[in-house]
């Protein structure tokens, strides 16, 4: 990898995950004052709601984010044919979600899922009016702004939901927190981007994005329902304080995952974007990145999994102790989904749009096995299925980039095996350590201390590529840090 290449990774890298680890370090926050003061019940309704937020989010980018990204040449006419889009769409789809919020709460036996979803979708029409603007920021991998928008938002909203909950606003104080930082969100990427949307419309430019960003978008639909599909199933099978219990374990366990595949999805596709006609550079700079990934995925997974009884209960209290099982399980589910994006990415970059819908119909179609142990047999049952069905996806995700890239299957999990295996040993000895300690503190600074110890002890001796590689990221940024730099002046 070239130095200028380097630089511009482990630039963007580092913002992205100041941008992600900051916001979602401040969410995560908030949301352990507001679990201490919500019931599991009114964490259950906003889960219900969330599905259709998520849902209509990726509708009204219909893809066409992805597809301006990728483009070499893009114009203005572009930007402002899709702000028509997304802005048009996202009307229609609130007025479709006011029309249905009685029939979805009469579905899910919740009177007042009625009207916390007629809020709450409006962040669907907030949304829409930033969309551009934050496409242009991550074409130009300008992620240092769009971290202080982050940040700032996740404060001020995190501040409005806690005063709304302490007011005794149930469930509306989750509404509050996700409007009010969506609202700030979209002002201050307006602020901080000059650019403008102006009346012009281009049937052209639509046709050229969208070839691209239609089976994307469908991928993107297909994808957001069958991932909310186990919120549907709880919801309506079992209690909303089950849903709420396990929305809650599904958040701590993503807080990882989704903070690490976000930003190396937002990093990765742009600066993959830049080697499309270098085939060489393109799959040295994919191989380490998978890698890499795997080896900070895997260690997440071993912290998470084995430390989920400490973390719940010092964090929530005892009224969240179900959800202890179901973290513990959900981080096998989430450990692959960081490198499924890259592997995402890298067909975006050779223009398979349509590899990624096919993946993406067999890989739902697969999972519906792991939903109908929901059904059938137990919450538990159903995120096991979830986490072989994401094993599976890995591979089928991996035989088509192969196809495209020469970079063969096996050899891909040959090359994850010793970061996997590493981070399997951790978490056992890790989990062993929960079995003799009772007392939640001193087992996790105890789970956390030999854990660390037994990680760096076998990395250093075994001089993992991509150990190396990580570890020089982190002394790379953490030179750049005055506090760490020697030669800093003052």
């Amino acid at each position: 990898m070239s130095n200028s290449i380097k630089n511009e990774t482990i630039k963007g890298i580092s913002w992205s995950a100041i941008d992600s680890i900051s916001a979602q370090g401040i969410t995560f926050i908030v949301s352990i004052v507001l679990g201490r003061l919500l019931s599991p019940a009114e964490y259950g309704t906003i889960g219900v709601a969330n599905i259709f937020v998520a849902l209509f989010n990726k509708i009204v980018d219909s893809g066409f984010s992805n597809a301006l990204i990728r483009k070499q040449d893009t114009k203005n006419i572009d930007y402002n044919t899709t702000f028509i889009i997304n802005l048009s769409v996202s009307g229609v789809l609130y007025v479709l979600c006011f029309l249905f919020a009685p029939l979805i709460a009469r579905y899910f036996n919740n009177d007042i899922l009625e009207s916390v979803i007629r809020w709450i979708c409006l962040v669907v029409i907030i949304n829409a009016f930033a969309i551009i603007h934050r496409t242009q920021f991550i074409k130009n991998i300008n992620f240092k702004t769009q971290a202080k928008i982050s940040v700032f938002s996740s404060i001020i909203s995190g501040v409005i939901g806690i005063a709304m909950a302490i007011a005794g606003c149930g469930v509306w104080s989750l509404v509050g927190q996700q409007i009010s930082r969506q609202l700030c969100n979209t002002v201050l990427f307006w602020v901080y981007n000059k650019w403008r949307p102006q009346i012009e419309f281009s049937y052209q430019s639509f046709k050229e994005l969208f070839s691209f960003g239609s089976k994307l978008l469908l991928t993107g639909i297909t994808d957001t329902i069958f991932n909310e599909l186990s919120t549907i199933v709880t919801g309506k099978i079992y209690s909303s304080a089950t849903l709420g219990q396990y929305s809650r374990a599904k958040q701590f366990g993503s807080m990882f995952s989704s903070n690490l595949s976000t930003v190396m999805e937002r990093v990765t596709y742009p600066v993959l974007s830049r080697f499309q006609n270098n085939q060489n550079k393109l799959i040295d700079y994919y191989k380490i990145m998978i890698r890499s990934l795997m080896l900070v995925s895997g260690i997440g997974l071993a912290i998470i999994s084995s430390c989920a009884r400490p973390i719940i209960l010092i964090l929530l209290g005892e009224k969240w102790t179900e959800a202890i099982i179901y973290l513990q399980l959900i981080a096998f589910v989430d450990v692959f989904i960081p490198l499924k994006n890259v592997n995402l990415n890298l067909l975006k970059v050779y223009g398979r749009s349509d590899y990624i819908f096919r993946l993406s119909i067999i890989k739902r179609i697969i999972e519906l096995s792991a939903v109908l142990l929901g059904i059938y047999f137990s919450m538990e049952w159903m995120i096991i299925g979830f986490a072989i069905t994401g094993f599976i996806g890995f591979v089928l995700n991996a035989y088509c980039t192969s196809k495209e890239s020469g970079y063969k299957v096996w050899d891909q999990i040959a090359d994850l095996i010793p970061s996997f295996s590493l981070s399997l040993l951790v978490g056992i000895a890790m989990f062993i350590v929960s079995i003799f300690i009772d007392n939640i503190y001193i087992c996790l600074i105890t789970q956390l201390f030999i854990g660390a110890i037994l990680f760096f002890t076998i990395a250093e001796i075994t001089k993992l590529k991509e150990y190396v590689f990580v570890k020089q990221i982190v002394v790379d940024l953490l030179k750049k840090v005055p506090f760490f730099n020697r030669n800093s002046v003052g």
